[in-house]
């Protein structure tokens, strides 16, 4: 799933978008520009705006100041019906007396579209999302998921220029969520409609999105790939939200082009990293080290650096894994994924065992403290 690339093409732009309930700011100076046939996610927590900026692309609110623009025109004052924009809200909010074939084509009736044609572009959707042979049903009839795709063919029947996704998969349980988000992308794609969904769920966003914005307090903090952001964050906020990660406090003890040495009270040995930083020597850090970075074994490292002792306190089976938190000398616990793959074939410690940890040097994101 590749990214499209922004500039000439930037099917969706928010400029300067701020939105005020009151005392409150609930988005503050947005900018965003999403290409044509883009997937987007919004990720934040409860509070940090997101949803509000999705409200303000359908139309349900209007921006205090700012503006937002879809292929090339103004919408910003744009009533919600008048906009190609379609929403598929949290709660799929189908008609419940209604059969699916009914829910579908309800949007086409209102803007009064011939009978036939009705007909022809509500099987179509429905059989896109691979739900044709359920067209008389109720919804009290249909699964969650069944109810989640015949909301989608509801929204993507008028043609939207632009899909918008509230929380897409909240209401599935968890074992089926992961098969329907990569269904769903592959419908979303087969269309060629521009989306953006908005979550709280890292894993949602990372495995639908090719794009995503993290916001909190109203405001946009990093925008990348889903690898981009996982593997490089700005800031401790954005490594502790997107994914688990180990952070090492620790001051700048050498510097040079083209690496970094860290010392942390958090570690027996000094924390080398194999390239250079922006952070002046002497300053306070934080490292990041990502759990499935972390090698957990019996034997002492033979490295001077980024390794340290402790012993199991926790180990998890996660299936495809091992979660293991180990308690370093210096009372910091630190998380580390082993694949079960690799456990096989080693001689792995276990609960109350001694144990080192120890990772590579490119495998560490230094932050500003």
């Amino acid at each position: 799933m590749s990214s499209p690339s922004l500039g000439a093409d930037e099917f969706v732009k928010v400029e300067e978008v701020v939105k005020i309930f009151g005392d409150t700011v609930a988005v503050s100076s947005v900018d965003l520009s999403v290409a044509r046939n883009e997937i987007f996610a919004l990720l934040g927590s409860s509070g940090s705006g997101k949803s509000t900026l999705l409200r303000m692309l359908a139309g349900f609110e209007r921006p205090t100041s700012g503006r937002i623009l879809l292929d090339g025109e103004d919408i910003t004052d744009v009533p919600p019906y008048r906009r190609p924009v379609n929403m598929m809200f949290q709660s799929y909010a189908l008609f419940p007396h209604m059969t699916v074939e009914a829910n579908v084509a309800f949007g086409l009736k209102q803007e009064g579209v011939p009978k036939a044609e009705i007909h022809d572009r509500v099987y179509e959707a429905l059989a896109l999302v691979q739900m044709a042979a359920y067209t008389r049903r109720k919804p009290h009839q249909l699964s969650g998921g069944q109810q989640q795709r015949v909301a989608l063919a509801r929204s993507l029947v008028k043609r939207p220029k632009l899909l918008l996704l509230d929380e897409p998969m909240s209401a599935l349980d968890k074992q089926i969520r992961q098969k329907t988000q990569i269904e769903l992308v592959k419908i979303i794609e087969q269309v060629g409609v521009t989306c953006i969904l908005v979550t709280h769920d890292q894993e949602e966003a990372m495995t639908m999105a090719q794009r995503l914005a993290v916001m909190t307090e109203g405001q946009i903090v990093q925008c990348g790939t889903p690898q981009d952001v996982y593997n490089f964050p700005n800031s401790r906020f954005v490594a502790g939200f997107i994914g688990t990660t180990n952070l090492f406090e620790g001051a700048i003890v050498v510097d040079e082009p083209d690496h970094v040495a860290i010392e942390s009270g958090d570690l027996s040995r000094r924390l080398y990293v194999s390239h250079g930083v922006s952070e002046p020597l002497g300053m306070q850090v934080a490292v990041s080290i990502r759990p499935e970075r972390v090698v957990v074994a019996r034997e002492r490292p033979g490295a001077d650096f980024n390794w340290s002792h402790g012993m199991v306190s926790h180990m998890a089976w996660m299936g495809g894994y091992a979660l293991y938190q180990v308690r370093l000398d210096s009372g910091k616990m630190v998380e580390a994924s082993v694949p079960s793959l690799l456990l096989s074939r080693m001689d792995a410690p276990g609960i109350g065992d001694e144990a080192y940890v120890s990772w590579d040097a490119d495998s560490a994101t230094v932050l500003a403290a």
